[in-house]
């Protein structure tokens, strides 16, 4: 019950842009609507700005209502659909964000909610599967729409990273502060009620399976002993019973509200929630950290054949190598020098990065003294 969820939005690079707290298990459709896009509006102004989501956020409806506000929409389509004739599909090739990309793609305009239009993009795998992805984008092309679409993993490669480098999911503090108690919550006499249902539903097909094997064991036209006819007549007994259960189940849970305020789901029990203060303030102390990183690998990719795999491997090792500190007041000067890194190819890069910042003549905080980076030697 105290828990929060983190509802991170990035941009189409993967970097992190804000990130807003929210009691555990409300939807992504009520956060969009509540905190996400009036700060996304905030920050850009009224130009348009294209959301990107997964399958949570399906809802042709809210698709409809971002479309009036201002927003478009990319995301997968939600549910089961008939696969489209290979006919329609087409190799096409391009380039996006520098790189080459190539699908198996097809496209059309289907109607996702009454008088609402979308395009559809499906992109054809060699196994014959197909992903569907449904955007209000008009102008994009066709491959530009898919590579959008699944280059959404930049923000799960996001998490991963800084979940092992960031301690992104970590505990910051314990400390906790008073909940609304009027919050609602998903109805958990539901969830239980919702079990039983599932095992009587479990049984009734075990009861069907039976009495459909044993017929298809006597064959068609076949003659029932009268023994036989009388375990027939039990399992047709015994099926009514557990229809007429399972029917009974779904009134009962269907009479149930979906969601309770969380005080009558806690009674007596303190309504608290964790106190978000500190996890804000770590949250965008690693923001801040994360991005400073990305300029640096940006910075040395041109000067490391690798960076694109081994970039941000390259600037942690540089970030936590030694470095002899050296206050030269009279010069005005503060020194880092910092010292070898494992190979050649290595300093090479930190002597560029090293070029740079001092380029930027920045004060060590606090005091008059210009901060002087001295890369090591490079034979």
């Amino acid at each position: 019950m105290p828990a929060t969820t983190d509802i991170w939005v990035n941009q189409e690079d993967g970097q992190p842009v804000f990130v807003v707290t929210a009691p555990a298990n409300d939807g992504l459709l009520a956060m969009l609507r509540g905190e996400v896009l009036g700060q996304i509006r905030r920050l850009v102004g009224d130009r348009r700005v294209t959301v990107v989501f997964d399958r949570e956020g399906w809802s042709p409806s809210f698709f409809r209502e971002l479309d009036a506000q201002g927003f478009d929409v990319l995301t997968y389509r939600k549910g089961r659909s008939e696969s489209w004739p290979v006919e329609e599909f087409n190799r096409v090739r391009g380039f996006v964000d520098g790189r080459r990309v190539e699908y198996d793609l097809a496209e059309r305009s289907v109607e996702v909610v009454q008088g609402f239009w979308m395009r559809e993009v499906r992109r054809r795998c060699e196994g014959g599967h197909q992903t569907a992805i449904v955007t209000t984008r008009k102008d994009l092309a066709i491959e530009v729409v898919a590579y959008r679409m699944f280059e959404r993993w930049k923000q799960e490669n996001f998490f991963r990273y800084m979940k092992q480098h960031f301690a992104l999911d970590a505990l910051v503090t314990y400390a906790v502060e008073p909940a609304d108690p009027e919050r609602t919550v998903p109805n958990p006499q539901r969830k239980v009620l919702g079990r039983e249902l599932s095992k009587l539903r479990l049984a009734l097909k075990g009861l069907e399976q039976r009495y459909g094997q044993q017929a298809l064991a006597k064959g068609e036209g076949a003659r029932f002993t009268r023994r036989e006819k009388k375990r027939q007549e039990v399992l047709i007994e015994d099926i009514g019973v557990h229809r007429a259960q399972c029917q009974q189940m779904k009134e009962r849970i269907a009479a149930l509200p979906k969601r309770v305020a969380l005080r009558e789901v806690l009674d007596e029990q303190e309504i608290v929630r964790l106190s978000p203060e500190a996890k804000h303030f770590t949250n965008t102390i690693k923001m801040m950290a994360y991005r400073a990183e990305t300029t640096l690998v940006r910075y040395v990719a041109p000067h490391y054949g690798k960076s694109e795999d081994e970039g941000r491997a390259l600037v942690r090792e540089m970030l936590l190598s030694s470095a002899d500190i050296i206050p030269d007041p009279e010069a005005k000067r503060l020194t880092v020098r910092l010292h070898s890194l494992a190979n050649a190819r290595s300093n090479k890069a930190l002597v560029k990065l090293c070029e740079m910042l001092n380029g930027l003549k920045i004060d060590y905080p606090g005091t008059d003294l210009t901060l002087w980076y001295e890369p090591p030697e490079v034979a």
